[in-house]
Protein backbone atom coordinates (compact mmCIF):
# COMPACT_ATOMS: atom_id res chain seq x y z
CA UNK A 1 0.00 0.00 0.00
CA UNK A 2 2.71 2.39 0.93
CA UNK A 3 4.76 1.54 -2.35
CA UNK A 4 1.61 2.60 -3.90
CA UNK A 5 0.60 5.56 -2.49
CA UNK A 6 4.55 6.88 -2.80
CA UNK A 7 4.22 5.72 -7.29
CA UNK A 8 0.51 7.27 -6.55
CA UNK A 9 1.66 10.69 -5.14
CA UNK A 10 5.00 10.82 -7.30
CA UNK A 11 2.93 10.19 -10.57
CA UNK A 12 0.42 13.14 -9.52
CA UNK A 13 3.74 15.64 -8.63
CA UNK A 14 4.88 14.14 -12.25
CA UNK A 15 1.92 14.72 -13.86
CA UNK A 16 1.39 18.57 -12.27
CA UNK A 17 5.07 19.24 -12.97
CA UNK A 18 4.62 18.32 -16.63
CA UNK A 19 1.17 19.75 -16.68
CA UNK A 20 2.83 23.32 -15.67
CA UNK A 21 5.44 22.75 -18.41
CA UNK A 22 2.75 22.09 -20.52
CA UNK A 23 0.90 24.90 -19.84
CA UNK A 24 3.92 27.24 -19.27
CA UNK A 25 5.51 26.14 -22.75
CA UNK A 26 1.92 26.74 -24.54
CA UNK A 27 1.76 30.50 -23.06
CA UNK A 28 5.81 31.01 -24.04
CA UNK A 29 4.89 29.89 -27.59
CA UNK A 30 1.31 31.43 -27.87
CA UNK A 31 3.15 34.16 -26.54
CA UNK A 32 6.20 34.34 -29.13
CA UNK A 33 4.05 33.10 -31.82
CA UNK A 34 1.45 36.42 -31.04
CA UNK A 35 4.53 38.37 -30.46
CA UNK A 36 5.79 37.49 -34.22
CA UNK A 37 2.25 37.59 -35.43
CA UNK A 38 1.29 40.93 -33.87
CA UNK A 39 5.12 42.27 -34.97
CA UNK A 40 4.52 41.40 -38.70
CA UNK A 41 0.99 42.66 -38.52
CA UNK A 42 1.91 46.06 -37.25
CA UNK A 43 4.64 46.28 -40.04
CA UNK A 44 1.70 45.52 -42.09
CA UNK A 45 -0.16 48.43 -40.38
CA UNK A 46 2.54 50.98 -40.68
CA UNK A 47 3.23 50.19 -44.66
CA UNK A 48 -0.29 50.11 -45.55
CA UNK A 49 -1.19 53.83 -43.91
CA UNK A 50 1.51 54.87 -44.71
CA UNK A 51 0.85 53.77 -48.44
CA UNK A 52 -2.70 55.22 -48.30
CA UNK A 53 -1.31 58.60 -47.21
CA UNK A 54 1.05 58.96 -49.70
CA UNK A 55 -1.19 58.13 -53.08
CA UNK A 56 -3.94 60.45 -51.57
CA UNK A 57 -1.49 63.00 -51.24
CA UNK A 58 -0.01 61.88 -54.36
CA UNK A 59 -3.12 61.89 -56.09
CA UNK A 60 -4.33 65.19 -55.04
CA UNK A 61 -1.03 67.15 -56.07
CA UNK A 62 -1.89 65.13 -59.50
CA UNK A 63 -5.40 66.91 -59.38
CA UNK A 64 -3.89 69.67 -58.70
CA UNK A 65 -1.84 70.16 -62.21
CA UNK A 66 -4.57 68.52 -64.21
CA UNK A 67 -6.77 71.07 -63.51
CA UNK A 68 -4.33 74.18 -63.71
CA UNK A 69 -4.01 72.33 -67.12
CA UNK A 70 -7.21 72.18 -68.32
CA UNK A 71 -8.00 75.63 -67.08
CA UNK A 72 -5.04 76.88 -69.16
CA UNK A 73 -7.07 74.93 -72.21
CA UNK A 74 -10.46 76.60 -71.47
CA UNK A 75 -8.61 80.02 -71.22
CA UNK A 76 -6.39 79.26 -74.85
CA UNK A 77 -10.03 78.74 -76.32
CA UNK A 78 -11.65 81.78 -75.03
CA UNK A 79 -8.49 83.63 -76.02
CA UNK A 80 -9.07 82.21 -79.66
CA UNK A 81 -12.62 83.58 -79.82
CA UNK A 82 -12.05 86.70 -78.35
CA UNK A 83 -8.96 86.84 -81.41
CA UNK A 84 -11.55 85.49 -84.31
CA UNK A 85 -14.20 88.43 -83.09
CA UNK A 86 -11.54 91.15 -83.57
CA UNK A 87 -10.96 92.99 -87.00
CA UNK A 88 -7.01 92.65 -87.07
CA UNK A 89 -5.07 94.35 -89.95
CA UNK A 90 -1.62 94.46 -88.93
CA UNK A 91 1.03 92.60 -86.76
CA UNK A 92 1.15 95.95 -84.18
CA UNK A 93 -2.87 95.37 -83.74
CA UNK A 94 -1.89 91.26 -83.48
CA UNK A 95 0.80 92.10 -80.67
CA UNK A 96 -2.27 94.47 -78.89
CA UNK A 97 -4.49 91.89 -78.39
CA UNK A 98 -2.29 89.28 -77.50
CA UNK A 99 -1.47 92.01 -74.50
CA UNK A 100 -4.70 92.36 -74.02
CA UNK A 101 -5.60 88.08 -73.66
CA UNK A 102 -2.68 88.98 -71.52
CA UNK A 103 -4.33 91.04 -69.43
CA UNK A 104 -7.92 89.65 -69.27
CA UNK A 105 -6.76 86.06 -69.32
CA UNK A 106 -3.83 85.69 -67.68
CA UNK A 107 -1.93 83.49 -70.38
CA UNK A 108 1.75 85.21 -70.08
CA UNK A 109 3.40 82.82 -72.70
CA UNK A 110 0.44 83.07 -75.32
CA UNK A 111 1.21 82.48 -78.70
CA UNK A 112 -0.31 82.17 -82.33
CA UNK A 113 1.22 79.81 -85.08
CA UNK A 114 0.24 80.21 -88.57
CA UNK A 115 0.43 77.60 -92.01
CA UNK A 116 3.91 78.32 -92.56
CA UNK A 117 5.02 77.80 -88.49
CA UNK A 118 5.63 81.17 -87.89
CA UNK A 119 4.97 82.21 -84.49
CA UNK A 120 3.25 85.05 -83.00
CA UNK A 121 3.52 86.52 -79.65
CA UNK A 122 2.88 89.92 -77.72
CA UNK A 123 6.44 90.87 -78.46
CA UNK A 124 8.10 89.15 -81.40
CA UNK A 125 7.92 86.43 -83.88
CA UNK A 126 9.71 83.71 -85.16
CA UNK A 127 9.98 80.34 -87.12
CA UNK A 128 8.72 77.49 -84.70
CA UNK A 129 8.91 74.11 -86.52
CA UNK A 130 12.85 73.43 -84.63
CA UNK A 131 11.83 74.80 -81.13
CA UNK A 132 8.49 73.15 -81.29
CA UNK A 133 8.40 69.34 -81.98
CA UNK A 134 4.24 69.40 -82.37
CA UNK A 135 4.36 71.67 -85.35
CA UNK A 136 6.01 69.08 -87.75
CA UNK A 137 2.68 66.75 -87.28
CA UNK A 138 1.02 67.50 -91.07
CA UNK A 139 -2.54 68.27 -89.17
CA UNK A 140 -3.27 69.17 -85.53
CA UNK A 141 -6.49 67.67 -84.97
CA UNK A 142 -6.79 67.62 -80.95
CA UNK A 143 -4.95 68.59 -77.88
CA UNK A 144 -1.59 68.18 -77.79
CA UNK A 145 0.93 68.50 -74.37
CA UNK A 146 4.33 68.61 -74.57
CA UNK A 147 7.56 69.66 -72.61
CA UNK A 148 10.14 70.86 -73.71
CA UNK A 149 13.13 72.74 -72.60
CA UNK A 150 14.72 76.47 -72.89
CA UNK A 151 17.76 77.26 -72.98
CA UNK A 152 19.13 73.99 -72.27
CA UNK A 153 17.73 74.29 -69.02
CA UNK A 154 14.51 75.87 -68.35
CA UNK A 155 11.60 73.31 -68.51
CA UNK A 156 8.32 74.35 -69.61
CA UNK A 157 4.91 72.74 -69.97
CA UNK A 158 3.40 73.05 -73.63
CA UNK A 159 0.21 73.23 -74.35
CA UNK A 160 -1.57 73.68 -77.96
CA UNK A 161 -4.75 73.28 -79.34
CA UNK A 162 -5.53 73.45 -83.24
CA UNK A 163 -7.61 76.79 -84.89
CA UNK A 164 -8.13 75.25 -88.12
CA UNK A 165 -10.96 78.61 -88.52
CA UNK A 166 -8.62 81.40 -87.45
CA UNK A 167 -7.50 83.65 -90.19
CA UNK A 168 -5.57 86.81 -89.52
CA UNK A 169 -4.00 89.82 -92.15
CA UNK A 170 -5.52 87.32 -94.66
CA UNK A 171 -3.26 84.30 -93.39
CA UNK A 172 -4.52 81.02 -91.81
CA UNK A 173 -3.18 80.19 -88.09
CA UNK A 174 -3.42 76.59 -87.80
CA UNK A 175 -2.45 76.95 -83.99
CA UNK A 176 -2.13 78.27 -80.82
CA UNK A 177 -0.22 77.42 -77.42
CA UNK A 178 1.07 78.49 -74.00
CA UNK A 179 4.01 77.49 -71.94
CA UNK A 180 3.75 77.30 -68.21
CA UNK A 181 7.01 77.21 -66.65
CA UNK A 182 7.49 74.16 -64.73
CA UNK A 183 9.03 76.22 -61.35
CA UNK A 184 5.44 77.84 -60.91
CA UNK A 185 4.44 74.05 -60.90
CA UNK A 186 6.33 73.13 -58.50
CA UNK A 187 5.44 76.49 -56.37
CA UNK A 188 1.96 75.64 -56.36
CA UNK A 189 2.43 72.25 -55.43
CA UNK A 190 5.29 72.61 -52.59
CA UNK A 191 4.68 71.73 -49.00
CA UNK A 192 6.44 71.68 -45.83
CA UNK A 193 5.99 69.07 -42.78
CA UNK A 194 9.52 69.60 -41.15
CA UNK A 195 11.29 67.17 -44.36
CA UNK A 196 9.42 64.04 -43.55
CA UNK A 197 7.31 64.01 -47.12
CA UNK A 198 9.22 64.89 -50.30
CA UNK A 199 8.12 65.17 -53.71
CA UNK A 200 9.00 65.37 -57.62
CA UNK A 201 8.12 65.35 -61.33
CA UNK A 202 9.65 62.67 -63.41
CA UNK A 203 9.62 61.85 -67.13
CA UNK A 204 8.47 58.36 -68.69
CA UNK A 205 12.31 57.41 -68.42
CA UNK A 206 12.84 58.83 -64.57
CA UNK A 207 14.64 62.45 -65.06
CA UNK A 208 13.54 64.72 -62.54
CA UNK A 209 11.67 67.80 -64.37
CA UNK A 210 10.78 69.77 -61.13
CA UNK A 211 14.57 70.07 -60.20
CA UNK A 212 12.78 69.27 -56.39
CA UNK A 213 15.33 66.39 -53.99
CA UNK A 214 12.99 63.05 -53.76
CA UNK A 215 14.83 62.43 -50.21
CA UNK A 216 18.37 62.76 -49.01
CA UNK A 217 19.31 60.27 -50.92
CA UNK A 218 17.67 60.11 -54.44
CA UNK A 219 17.63 63.86 -54.33
CA UNK A 220 17.03 65.39 -58.21
CA UNK A 221 18.73 63.25 -59.89
CA UNK A 222 17.31 60.47 -62.42
CA UNK A 223 15.12 58.23 -60.02
CA UNK A 224 16.39 55.05 -61.51
CA UNK A 225 19.76 55.67 -61.82
CA UNK A 226 19.67 56.51 -57.74
CA UNK A 227 17.26 53.08 -57.47
CA UNK A 228 19.64 51.21 -59.13
CA UNK A 229 21.16 48.45 -56.57
CA UNK A 230 19.04 49.71 -53.75
CA UNK A 231 15.79 47.09 -54.80
CA UNK A 232 15.33 43.83 -56.00
CA UNK A 233 16.37 44.35 -60.26
CA UNK A 234 12.81 42.49 -60.80
CA UNK A 235 11.23 45.58 -58.96
CA UNK A 236 13.22 47.81 -60.47
CA UNK A 237 11.93 46.76 -64.12
CA UNK A 238 8.54 46.25 -62.76
CA UNK A 239 8.37 50.02 -61.70
CA UNK A 240 10.59 51.28 -64.72
CA UNK A 241 7.82 49.65 -66.81
CA UNK A 242 5.10 51.47 -64.82
CA UNK A 243 6.64 54.80 -65.70
CA UNK A 244 6.79 53.83 -69.19
CA UNK A 245 3.10 52.93 -69.48
CA UNK A 246 2.19 56.13 -67.37
CA UNK A 247 0.68 53.83 -64.32
CA UNK A 248 0.65 54.17 -60.99
CA UNK A 249 2.36 52.08 -58.31
CA UNK A 250 4.55 52.26 -55.12
CA UNK A 251 7.37 50.49 -53.52
CA UNK A 252 9.24 50.02 -50.23
CA UNK A 253 12.88 50.62 -49.96
CA UNK A 254 15.48 51.31 -47.13
CA UNK A 255 17.98 54.10 -47.58
CA UNK A 256 20.59 55.24 -45.06
CA UNK A 257 19.13 52.52 -42.41
CA UNK A 258 15.82 54.27 -42.67
CA UNK A 259 12.34 52.64 -44.02
CA UNK A 260 10.86 54.68 -46.91
CA UNK A 261 7.91 54.71 -48.82
CA UNK A 262 7.48 55.82 -52.12
CA UNK A 263 4.19 56.49 -53.76
CA UNK A 264 4.27 57.45 -58.00
CA UNK A 265 0.42 58.39 -59.48
CA UNK A 266 0.56 59.40 -63.83
CA UNK A 267 -0.46 63.41 -64.40
CA UNK A 268 -2.79 62.37 -67.30
CA UNK A 269 -2.17 63.08 -70.82
CA UNK A 270 1.89 65.02 -69.79
CA UNK A 271 3.82 61.86 -69.67
CA UNK A 272 4.75 62.70 -66.09
CA UNK A 273 4.64 61.10 -63.06
CA UNK A 274 4.15 62.90 -59.81
CA UNK A 275 6.40 60.99 -57.16
CA UNK A 276 6.19 61.38 -53.34
CA UNK A 277 7.88 59.58 -50.45
CA UNK A 278 8.16 59.89 -46.50
CA UNK A 279 10.78 59.04 -44.58
CA UNK A 280 10.49 58.22 -40.81
CA UNK A 281 6.86 59.73 -40.52
CA UNK A 282 4.81 60.41 -37.55
CA UNK A 283 2.54 57.57 -38.45
CA UNK A 284 5.85 55.09 -38.37
CA UNK A 285 7.33 56.17 -35.07
CA UNK A 286 3.70 56.52 -33.30
CA UNK A 287 2.31 53.05 -34.12
CA UNK A 288 5.82 51.57 -33.83
CA UNK A 289 6.46 52.92 -30.50
CA UNK A 290 3.47 51.83 -29.19
CA UNK A 291 4.02 48.34 -30.24
CA UNK A 292 7.57 48.06 -28.91
CA UNK A 293 6.27 48.95 -25.34
CA UNK A 294 2.55 46.31 -25.91
CA UNK A 295 5.25 43.39 -26.67
CA UNK A 296 7.39 44.33 -24.14
CA UNK A 297 4.94 44.12 -21.83
CA UNK A 298 3.18 40.93 -23.37
CA UNK A 299 6.57 39.11 -22.66
CA UNK A 300 6.73 39.79 -18.74
CA UNK A 301 3.25 39.70 -17.79
CA UNK A 302 1.74 36.36 -19.72
CA UNK A 303 -0.81 35.74 -17.81
CA UNK A 304 -2.63 39.31 -19.26
CA UNK A 305 -1.48 38.38 -22.23
CA UNK A 306 -5.52 38.92 -23.30
CA UNK A 307 -5.78 42.21 -21.75
CA UNK A 308 -2.33 43.51 -22.96
CA UNK A 309 -3.63 42.75 -26.77
CA UNK A 310 -7.39 44.44 -25.54
CA UNK A 311 -4.78 47.60 -24.29
CA UNK A 312 -2.73 47.52 -27.70
CA UNK A 313 -5.63 47.50 -29.89
CA UNK A 314 -7.27 50.37 -27.61
CA UNK A 315 -4.08 52.68 -28.04
CA UNK A 316 -3.16 51.67 -31.98
CA UNK A 317 -7.01 52.88 -32.25
CA UNK A 318 -6.66 56.15 -30.08
CA UNK A 319 -3.38 57.19 -31.97
CA UNK A 320 -4.66 56.48 -35.90
CA UNK A 321 -7.68 58.59 -34.62
CA UNK A 322 -5.16 61.25 -33.31
CA UNK A 323 -2.87 61.03 -36.19
CA UNK A 324 -5.70 61.25 -38.52
CA UNK A 325 -6.85 64.17 -37.34
CA UNK A 326 -4.09 65.86 -37.06
CA UNK A 327 -3.34 65.05 -40.62
CA UNK A 328 -6.39 65.89 -41.62
CA UNK A 329 -5.74 69.38 -39.69
CA UNK A 330 -2.80 69.80 -41.41
CA UNK A 331 -4.49 68.99 -45.28
CA UNK A 332 -7.07 71.84 -44.42
CA UNK A 333 -4.43 74.15 -43.28
CA UNK A 334 -2.96 73.06 -46.60
CA UNK A 335 -5.97 73.57 -48.69
CA UNK A 336 -6.34 77.21 -46.99
CA UNK A 337 -2.83 78.30 -47.83
CA UNK A 338 -2.71 76.71 -51.68
CA UNK A 339 -6.01 78.55 -51.84
CA UNK A 340 -4.75 82.10 -50.49
CA UNK A 341 -1.62 81.51 -53.10
CA UNK A 342 -3.91 80.87 -56.12
CA UNK A 343 -5.95 84.38 -54.95
CA UNK A 344 -3.03 86.74 -54.00
CA UNK A 345 -0.86 88.68 -56.64
CA UNK A 346 2.78 88.00 -55.44
CA UNK A 347 4.18 91.75 -56.20
CA UNK A 348 1.62 93.56 -54.73
CA UNK A 349 -0.13 91.02 -51.88
CA UNK A 350 -3.58 92.23 -53.11
CA UNK A 351 -6.07 89.79 -54.85
CA UNK A 352 -4.91 88.17 -57.98
CA UNK A 353 -6.97 87.48 -62.02
CA UNK A 354 -7.32 84.34 -60.56
CA UNK A 355 -9.65 85.53 -57.09
CA UNK A 356 -11.09 88.26 -59.62
CA UNK A 357 -12.46 85.82 -61.98
CA UNK A 358 -14.18 83.63 -58.82
CA UNK A 359 -15.30 87.19 -56.93
CA UNK A 360 -17.38 87.72 -61.01
CA UNK A 361 -19.15 84.30 -61.06
CA UNK A 362 -20.29 85.11 -57.51
CA UNK A 363 -21.64 88.72 -58.73
CA UNK A 364 -23.01 87.25 -62.19
CA UNK A 365 -25.04 84.76 -59.95
CA UNK A 366 -26.26 87.56 -57.67
CA UNK A 367 -27.06 90.31 -60.94
CA UNK A 368 -29.01 87.05 -62.37
CA UNK A 369 -31.06 86.93 -59.41
CA UNK A 370 -31.62 90.76 -58.61
CA UNK A 371 -30.36 90.82 -55.38
CA UNK A 372 -27.47 93.10 -56.27
CA UNK A 373 -28.25 96.56 -56.77
CA UNK A 374 -25.62 99.13 -55.25
CA UNK A 375 -22.28 97.85 -56.87
CA UNK A 376 -19.07 99.94 -58.63
CA UNK A 377 -15.86 98.76 -61.08
CA UNK A 378 -13.45 101.17 -61.33
CA UNK A 379 -10.59 100.44 -63.64
CA UNK A 380 -7.00 101.98 -62.91
CA UNK A 381 -3.97 101.44 -65.69
CA UNK A 382 -0.57 102.41 -64.61
CA UNK A 383 1.03 105.26 -66.91
CA UNK A 384 4.25 104.93 -68.67
CA UNK A 385 5.13 101.52 -66.82
CA UNK A 386 6.35 100.37 -70.52
CA UNK A 387 8.35 103.95 -70.98
CA UNK A 388 9.82 102.71 -67.15
CA UNK A 389 10.62 99.34 -68.24
CA UNK A 390 12.88 100.44 -71.26
CA UNK A 391 14.63 103.11 -69.75
CA UNK A 392 15.04 101.97 -66.02
CA UNK A 393 14.58 98.55 -66.31
CA UNK A 394 12.34 96.03 -65.16
CA UNK A 395 12.99 96.15 -61.44
CA UNK A 396 12.25 99.87 -61.51
CA UNK A 397 8.96 99.10 -63.44
CA UNK A 398 8.53 96.25 -60.33
CA UNK A 399 8.70 98.90 -58.10
CA UNK A 400 6.45 101.54 -60.24
CA UNK A 401 3.38 98.85 -59.59
CA UNK A 402 3.96 98.31 -56.06
CA UNK A 403 4.01 102.36 -55.66
CA UNK A 404 0.71 102.58 -58.12
CA UNK A 405 -0.88 99.56 -55.95
CA UNK A 406 -0.49 101.51 -52.70
CA UNK A 407 -1.68 104.61 -54.31
CA UNK A 408 -5.14 102.83 -55.06
CA UNK A 409 -5.16 101.26 -51.85
CA UNK A 410 -5.02 103.88 -50.02
CA UNK A 411 -7.59 105.82 -51.80
CA UNK A 412 -10.23 102.77 -52.06
CA UNK A 413 -10.10 101.53 -48.55
CA UNK A 414 -13.32 100.38 -48.83
CA UNK A 415 -13.24 98.62 -52.01
CA UNK A 416 -11.99 95.00 -52.98
CA UNK A 417 -8.18 95.77 -55.02
CA UNK A 418 -7.41 93.37 -57.77
CA UNK A 419 -4.51 93.49 -59.72
CA UNK A 420 -5.31 91.69 -63.02
CA UNK A 421 -2.87 92.34 -65.26
CA UNK A 422 0.63 93.48 -65.64
CA UNK A 423 -0.62 97.29 -65.48
CA UNK A 424 -4.05 97.01 -64.62
CA UNK A 425 -6.19 96.96 -61.35
CA UNK A 426 -9.59 96.80 -60.69
CA UNK A 427 -11.71 97.86 -57.72
CA UNK A 428 -14.81 96.60 -57.06
CA UNK A 429 -17.30 98.77 -54.76
CA UNK A 430 -20.13 98.16 -52.63
CA UNK A 431 -21.87 99.39 -49.01
CA UNK A 432 -19.52 102.57 -47.64
CA UNK A 433 -16.93 102.54 -51.00
CA UNK A 434 -20.31 102.53 -53.22
CA UNK A 435 -21.21 105.53 -51.49
CA UNK A 436 -18.47 107.91 -51.55
CA UNK A 437 -16.83 106.40 -54.83
CA UNK A 438 -17.39 110.14 -56.63
CA UNK A 439 -15.63 111.64 -53.73
CA UNK A 440 -12.87 109.13 -53.26
CA UNK A 441 -12.12 109.29 -57.60
CA UNK A 442 -12.12 113.00 -57.09
CA UNK A 443 -9.67 113.33 -54.60
CA UNK A 444 -7.79 110.24 -56.00
CA UNK A 445 -6.90 111.98 -59.42
CA UNK A 446 -6.03 115.62 -58.29
CA UNK A 447 -3.44 113.38 -56.18
CA UNK A 448 -2.56 111.97 -59.58
CA UNK A 449 -2.18 114.96 -61.50
CA UNK A 450 -0.38 116.29 -59.39
CA UNK A 451 2.18 113.78 -59.60
CA UNK A 452 2.51 114.12 -63.08
CA UNK A 453 3.92 117.39 -61.73
CA UNK A 454 6.09 115.78 -59.47
CA UNK A 455 7.29 112.55 -61.96
CA UNK A 456 5.37 110.18 -59.58
CA UNK A 457 3.28 107.45 -59.84
CA UNK A 458 0.41 108.19 -62.35
CA UNK A 459 -2.61 105.91 -62.77
CA UNK A 460 -5.74 106.11 -65.04
CA UNK A 461 -8.82 105.84 -63.38
CA UNK A 462 -12.13 104.73 -65.07
CA UNK A 463 -15.34 103.94 -63.17
CA UNK A 464 -19.53 102.67 -63.87
CA UNK A 465 -22.01 101.55 -61.75
CA UNK A 466 -24.30 98.72 -62.35
CA UNK A 467 -27.26 99.63 -64.49
CA UNK A 468 -31.01 97.64 -64.48
CA UNK A 469 -29.98 96.57 -67.60
CA UNK A 470 -26.58 94.89 -67.03
CA UNK A 471 -26.78 91.29 -67.40
CA UNK A 472 -23.32 90.63 -66.23
CA UNK A 473 -20.41 92.08 -64.55
CA UNK A 474 -18.42 92.26 -67.81
CA UNK A 475 -21.01 94.88 -68.50
CA UNK A 476 -20.07 97.42 -66.25
CA UNK A 477 -16.20 96.80 -66.37
CA UNK A 478 -16.35 97.66 -70.21
CA UNK A 479 -17.75 101.01 -69.15
CA UNK A 480 -15.24 101.53 -66.97
CA UNK A 481 -12.92 100.48 -68.63
CA UNK A 482 -13.60 102.45 -71.92
CA UNK A 483 -13.71 105.70 -69.24
CA UNK A 484 -10.79 104.80 -68.05
CA UNK A 485 -9.12 104.92 -71.57
CA UNK A 486 -10.47 108.53 -72.19
CA UNK A 487 -8.76 109.69 -68.74
CA UNK A 488 -5.42 108.43 -70.09
CA UNK A 489 -5.83 110.69 -73.12
CA UNK A 490 -6.80 113.40 -70.77
CA UNK A 491 -3.20 112.30 -68.90
CA UNK A 492 -1.37 112.45 -71.72
CA UNK A 493 -2.80 116.50 -72.43
CA UNK A 494 -1.40 117.18 -69.27
CA UNK A 495 2.03 115.61 -69.77
CA UNK A 496 2.05 111.75 -68.38
CA UNK A 497 3.80 108.87 -70.22
CA UNK A 498 0.77 106.60 -71.60
CA UNK A 499 2.53 103.93 -71.86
Amino acid sequence: MKRKKQITNKTIVMTAVIGSLIVMGTMITNMLWTSRQTAMATSEAVGAVSTFYLEAMADRRAKTITNLINSNFDHMQKAVDFIAGEDIDSQEELRDCLGEIKSLLGLNRFALVDEDNVVYTQYTTYTGGSRHTFLTDAALNSRIITTVSLYGSSKQLCLAIPTPDLVIMGKNFKACFVQVDIREIVELLAFDDRGRTHFALYAKNGGNLSGTRLGPVIQDDNLFESLKGVIPDDVWEDNYRNFELEKNGSLALELEGAEESLCYVPIRGTGWEMAVLIRDSVIQDQIRNVSERSLKTTRIQIIFTLVTVLILATILLYQLGAISRAKLEEEKETSRSFRDMANTDSMTGVRNKHAYTEAEKIINEQIGSGELRNLAVVVGDINGLKHVNDTLGHAAGDQLIRDACTLICEYFKHGAVYRIGGDEFVVLLEGTGYDSMLETIRALNRKVEDNIKEDAVVVSIGYASLNPDDRQLRDVFERADQMMYERKKELKAMGAQTR
